[in-house]
Parts: C-alpha cells; sequence; structure tokens
C-alpha cells in the first residue's frame, strides 16, 4: 500500500507542475505539505460518508477501537499502551478500552449456567 502511496505522490506531482515540498513526509497535502488536523478531519469525514456511516465518528474513535479490538483478541494491555504511546497502561485501560474485563465476562457467563440450570430444573430464581 505504501508503494502504491508513493506513485501515486509522484504522480500527483507530475500532474500539478507544481514544486514539491521536500518534507519527506509519507502523508501529506496535494502538494506535499504536513498535514493538519483539519486536513485529517475533512478527508475521514468524506471517507466516513462514503461508507454510509454515521457523520459523528472521529478519527479519534478509531484510537479507542484499536486499543478494544487488540485487548479482545489477548494483546497484553502493556504491549497496547506501547503501540499507542502512553507512558502508563492505566490510561490505556481506564480510557481507551472500551470492553468488559474478562474478569467480569466470566462471572457473567458463570451466572448464566447457574440460573440456566435453575430453569432447566423448573426451579424459581429468587
Amino acid at each position: 500500500m505504501l508503494e502504491e502511496h508513493k506513485r501515486w505522490q509522484k504522480q500527483e506531482r507530475a500532474s500539478r507542475g507544481m514544486e514539491w515540498s521536500p518534507t519527506g513526509r509519507v502523508f501529506t497535502t496535494r502538494s506535499g505539505e504536513p498535514l493538519d488536523a483539519a486536513n485529517v478531519r475533512r478527508d475521514f469525514k468524506a471517507i466516513v460518508k462514503k461508507a454510509g456511516l454515521e457523520p459523528e465518528w472521529t478519527p479519534r474513535e478509531l484510537r479507542h477501537s484499536f486499543v478494544s479490538l487488540l485487548s479482545d483478541h489477548g494483546i497484553p494491555l502493556e504491549s497496547i499502551a506501547l503501540l499507542v504511546g502512553h507512558s502508563s497502561q492505566a490510561t490505556t485501560e481506564a480510557v481507551y478500552r472500551k470492553q468488559l474485563r474478562p474478569v467480569i465476562t466470566k462471572g457473567a457467563e458463570a451466572m448464566d449456567d447457574i440460573f440456566a440450570g435453575d430453569q432447566e430444573q423448573g426451579g424459581a430464581v429468587a
């Protein structure tokens, strides 16, 4: 994908006949200038619209989803914290990870098993 992106940048430079800003950045504006937050939000909003998603989606939500998906797939929290640049895994867990902790899930599953057994035996649940 990066090679394809590099080819696109080269074509963009040639087709527009403009001097490319020599920043050395991979992701830039069409003129090679560094992206700023407004550029990213505008482009992201267009992608969200094209994908048919709710317009309220923001780039920040991708970060939360990234953390939650990695956590759901068993990646240790300390590794996730390093990936997202947090100095402490406490921030990663408290702010970004949007999931039930595994111990809560196991407890809920155990309660389902307990009460399912009572229902099968025709017993009343208090």
